[in-house]
């Protein structure tokens, strides 16, 4: 199975919970019927991206990344790699190399929402998770942060834009 064909699977096996969740859902399948490339960098249409919100749910807090290019405060993620077999497996890809924490895990196997936003390379067709982190996790800031930093869940809407609330909010209601 391809990551095209992966990303195929989890978009028809989501449930969404909103009417512009399941437009989001639709407008992705279709993307990925019509662009072969779909999951690439390289598709200037647009491309899916795989990312995750680390967090802590003992200490009722969010990890952040200050993101070099954006200038905002973000949840790990980006573009998915030729390497990268499950678009689950980018996500925690993504999310443990941004945030230097070793022994994150899932806190699902699907995704937690969907985000579509225009970056300076293309639209971005984000597929979100979420990842806990281990007791005692220590992280680490990466080539692609200027800052990383942990956030309690009230403290997200003073620094993150609208789609990071609500991915917080989603992933705290699964919790």
């Amino acid at each position: 199975m391809t990551l095209h064909d992966d990303a195929v699977r989890v978009l028809d096996g989501l449930e969404t919970a909103t009417d512009s969740q399941e437009e989001l859902r639709l407008l992705y399948r279709k993307h990925l019927d019509e662009h072969a490339d779909g999951m690439w960098r390289a598709c200037s249409d647009g491309h899916v991206t795989a990312s995750a919100l680390v967090i802590d749910p003992e200490g009722g807090r969010v990890l952040l990344t200050f993101h070099r290019k954006l200038r905002m405060w973000l949840q790990m993620g980006g573009h998915c790699e030729p390497g990268d077999t499950t678009l689950a497996g980018a996500a925690l890809r993504e999310a443990t190399e941004e945030s230097g924490i070793a022994g994150l895990r899932l806190l699902e196997e699907v995704p937690v929402r969907l985000d579509r936003h225009h970056t300076p390379c293309a639209w971005h067709l984000d597929v979100q998770y979420a990842a806990l982190a281990p007791g005692g996790a220590v992280e680490a800031i990466s080539d692609e942060s200027l800052d990383l930093r942990w956030f309690r869940y009230d403290e997200v809407a003073g620094v993150a834009d609208t789609s990071v609330v609500r991915l917080v909010e989603a992933t705290r209601a699964r919790l």
